[in-house]
């Protein structure tokens, strides 16, 4: 039943934005991560915080590459190379990996 209750709050009628009280709804994203206008009684859009749009964002970024790894692990005829002759091929140590800072590419 607290689940039905915490579904409805998220609930918002469109002719609440037709009263102009956009301002009042879009605070609410401060404290909640989406809510849902209706029109017509009926779910028509879904608004969601920054916070929500960039986590979910991000889930389905990860899904892709990870879609992408599984696909070419099952695509690749060749066995893998372990870590350890990958790292001793390229000279690096396990030291200077731990000490290295984290890289971000966009």
């Amino acid at each position: 039943m607290a689940k039905t209750a915490n579904v409805l709050d998220k609930l918002i009628p469109i002719t609440q934005f037709n009263r102009g009280q956009a301002s009042r709804i879009f605070d609410r994203l401060h404290t909640e991560n989406q809510l849902v206008v209706l029109k017509n009684n009926q779910p028509a859009a879904v608004i969601l915080s920054p916070a929500e749009f960039s986590r979910l964002s991000e889930i389905e970024e990860e899904y892709k590459l990870l879609k992408n790894a599984v696909e070419r692990l099952e695509n690749n005829s060749e066995p893998p190379i372990p870590v350890e002759d990958l790292m001793k091929e390229l000279g690096i140590t396990q030291e200077e990996l731990d000490e290295a800072k984290d890289t971000v590419i966009e």
